[in-house]
């Protein structure tokens, strides 16, 4: 208990939502700097329920040093949306100092959350650290988007961070382990970050995982199969005019997705891009969460 208390007295922000009068409702909310919630009172149609909460920074980014730790409880049968209005900006490390990140969430029974968010775009030189965990039960549902672009193009920067590493962990009520991943990338390595990415200028990942999103789950899994299969393995037409494979024609897509299964029964499905565009992995979220308005009331991501 006294650990507990310790730990809310460091947090950064906390939000508390749960069912009043038959409707999802934020019943605490607080930030202190650099964070700031935002709770608008409607953002979808009056028929759904579902709660918006934006978060910003002061200044427009993180500098460097910052450490925020968020809380998030998100009661049973609630709809949460946790989202951003623009994408997050790590700026320059000051020495070896690290910019860090820290969300932990609880996710109750038949309760939705979606973690929306524009993408994490870190200056040169930067050191961002960022973990996220979630507490979920069998019957919770949970949307997880998590991505990074490769800098500030417009300013010639590309991979030029000095680290980027993002946790997501998915635990069960009783503790045990559903999903563990980590993205570690740091230029004192082998080669740099850029020679390692070659072209590719963005990295997604999103998690689907709940009975909520079945249906979701399923058409994501056929468009990536599908988008994939017409990327990767169209054949060409040689000089005899028959279709041929040849790896030496081989032309990089721009885009790259894969989709797999985890958890008991397949119950969450993870998808993993590559792409040369931020534009592309907007437009990739735009079509694959559509079938989440009639859950949140909105459209993700238009």
């Amino acid at each position: 208990m006294q650990r507990e208390r310790e730990r809310e007295m460091e947090r950064t922000g906390k939000v508390v939502v749960e069912m009043v009068g038959g409707k999802s409702t934020v019943t605490r909310c607080f930030s202190k700097y650099p964070l700031k919630f935002i709770v608008p009172s409607k953002a979808g149609p009056c028929k759904t329920d579902s709660v918006w909460i934006y978060s910003l920074t002061y200044g427009g980014g993180i500098v460097s040093g910052d450490s925020i730790s968020c809380g998030f409880e998100i009661g049973d049968g609630c709809t949460t949306v946790f989202t951003t209005q623009a994408s997050t900006k790590v700026y320059k490390s000051v020495g070896s100092k690290c910019s860090a990140q820290f969300l932990e969430v609880t996710v109750g029974s038949d309760a939705l959350l979606a973690i929306l968010p524009d993408p994490v775009t870190c200056f040169s030189t930067a050191r961002y650290s960022q973990k996220q965990v979630f507490r979920v039960l069998l019957d919770s549902n949970l949307v997880i988007v998590d991505w990074f672009t490769s800098g500030r193009h417009e300013s010639g920067e590309k991979w030029d961070f000095d680290l980027y590493k993002s946790t997501n962990n998915i635990f069960l009520d009783d503790n045990q382990p559903l999903f563990l991943d980590t993205v570690l990338l740091e230029q004192q390595s082998i080669s740099p970050i850029t020679e390692r990415m070659r072209d590719y200028q963005v990295i997604a990942m999103i998690i689907l995982l709940g009975p909520k999103l079945k249906h979701i789950q399923s058409e994501v899994q056929e468009n990536v199969k599908r988008m994939m299969s017409e990327q990767l393995h169209v054949p060409f037409t040689g000089l005899s005019g028959c279709a041929q494979s040849n790896s030496r024609h081989f032309t990089k897509p721009s885009f790259i997705a894969s989709c797999s299964v985890f958890g008991p029964k397949g119950i969450g499905v993870i998808v993993r891009v590559a792409a040369m565009t931020t534009e592309s992995v907007y437009k990739f979220l735009q079509h694959q969460l559509v079938g989440m308005e009639p859950l949140i009331g909105v459209l993700p991501y238009h």
